[in-house]
């Protein structure tokens, strides 16, 4: 099962998708705030998803799971 993965450390500034909603290849799913940059994080892969393990306001390190997409 793919997953949304942090590639930099921070805080979920904001969380674009929903449990259930259909992503495509390149779109934008969460967007991190570091060092006082918004950083977007984009989709992998297609499918839907299928969890959210991350809340807007949590800190998350680099190579922590956001979403997981099936």
């Amino acid at each position: 099962m793919p997953e949304l993965i942090a590639p930099i450390a921070g805080k979920v500034w904001k969380i674009l998708v929903a449990v259930g909603d259909k992503v495509e290849l390149d779109d934008e799913l969460v967007i991190l705030e570091a060092l006082k940059m918004e950083t977007p994080i984009f989709c992998d892969d297609s499918g839907t998803i299928t969890e959210l393990l991350v809340k807007e306001g949590d800190s998350v390190n680099e190579g922590d799971v956001l979403a997981k997409i099936g």
